[in-house]
């Protein structure tokens, strides 16, 4: 029987590997650790003596508690094509902070994490699985009850919703930041032009106020449409704070002290493609932001 401190040890060094799964499988910070803990327990429970691979058994314990989760928030859901802005990774951190590389090497964006919430709980676990962690079909397919072959042909669909959905964006996050913050000026002067020459033509803005809100989530398309919303933002771009969010630009939006939004750009072709708000006081009460005050 191993002993429990090796065990622990071990499990330890994979926690950041599993959160990282974990969040990539269900968008929520708070979530992903409680599956993280839960697969904990499981191994803390199991006869770790017939593990042989424990790295590769974390993954599909793991995998399974996030699957359980996504298939019970799939009942709740009283509004399937509702849109969740998912849970932010906010850090201070800028170009030339030595953290930054391994935050942005860690990081994944909010618009395609918008997009793995519209799949269903089996496409997104072998999308995850396989093409972010490079897990074969064969292991991911016990995981859901499906074959190699069936495994294969869900990640492959989703991958075409990815790929329309969610293209890949700009990484230079200095050039990223010239471009919000030509948002940002242009949005405080009122500026329509100029906040149409900085948004890309199909930008989509995505805003999440919370259940409190009339209306949970708002999603505007197209560039003067949005450039429009952005005016009544303006009165708030003095209080706005540079951050990197999910490796990428962003602001935190802070008065007083208190957190009024979090804001998440990709910048795809020097132009701004989408934006998310995450603007529910509920769950941005949630996070340390300090370091914005």
């Amino acid at each position: 029987m191993r002993e429990p401190a090796w065990l622990a040890d071990r499990f330890e060094q994979q926690r950041p590997y599993l959160h990282a799964v974990a969040y990539r499988m269900l968008g929520s910070l708070g979530e992903a650790e409680d599956a993280v803990q839960e697969t904990w327990l499981r191994l803390s429970r199991a006869d770790s003596d017939e593990v042989d691979n424990l790295a590769a058994w974390l993954t599909t314990v793991v995998a399974r508690v996030c699957l359980n989760i996504l298939r019970t928030r799939q009942r709740r859901r009283e509004e399937p094509l509702d849109i969740r802005v998912p849970d932010p990774v906010i850090t201070p951190a800028g170009p030339d902070d030595p953290e930054h590389a391994a935050v942005l090497a860690d990081s994944v964006g909010l618009a395609l994490l918008v997009v793995l919430d519209t799949l269903s709980p089996a496409e997104r676990l072998a999308f995850v699985l396989h093409d972010m962690f490079g897990v074969p079909f064969d292991e991911i397919a016990s995981m859901i009850d499906r074959t190699p072959v069936t495994t294969r042909q869900l990640a492959s669909r989703a991958r075409r919703r990815v790929r329309g959905q969610a293209p890949p964006a700009d990484t230079d996050l200095a050039r990223q930041r010239v471009v919000v913050s030509a948002f940002l000026a242009a949005a405080r002067d009122g500026d329509i032009d100029g906040l149409v020459a900085v948004l890309h033509p199909d930008v989509v803005l995505r805003s999440d106020g919370g259940a409190t809100r009339t209306r949970h989530t708002t999603v505007i398309t197209s560039a003067r449409a949005v450039a429009a919303q952005a005016t009544t933002f303006g009165r708030f771009s003095p209080f706005a704070r540079h951050a990197v969010i999910n490796g990428a630009a962003g602001v935190v939006v802070m008065a007083s002290g208190r957190p009024l939004s979090v804001m998440a750009f990709g910048v795809r072709d020097g132009r701004i493609a989408e934006i998310d708000v995450l603007a529910d006081p509920d769950r941005l009460a949630t996070f340390d932001l300090s370091a914005f005050t």
